[in-house]
């Protein structure tokens, strides 16, 4: 999952050197924390939330096929 998330951030921004996953396991499954440069956040989070949302989306349904819980969250 961390190298899927990877993949999508760094094609949305325009500095894809500071993408960063930090994956966190606790008793709910797997934390996925997604770090941009402050001046891509926008281009990560979209109008409303929708890219936000898509990437979430996304993540969850492969995890799904894996059998296993992830939750991205997009930290600055």
């Amino acid at each position: 999952m961390k190298e899927l998330l990877l993949y999508m951030a760094k094609n949305l921004v325009d500095n894809p050197d500071a993408v960063s996953v930090n994956e966190i396991s606790n008793e709910d499954g797997t934390v996925l924390e997604l770090r941009v440069a402050p001046e891509d956040m926008g281009k990560v989070i979209g109008r409303q939330g929708r890219i936000a949302k898509e990437i979430r989306t996304i993540v969850k349904t492969v995890a799904q096929r894996d059998g296993v819980k992830v939750t991205v969250e997009i930290v600055d």
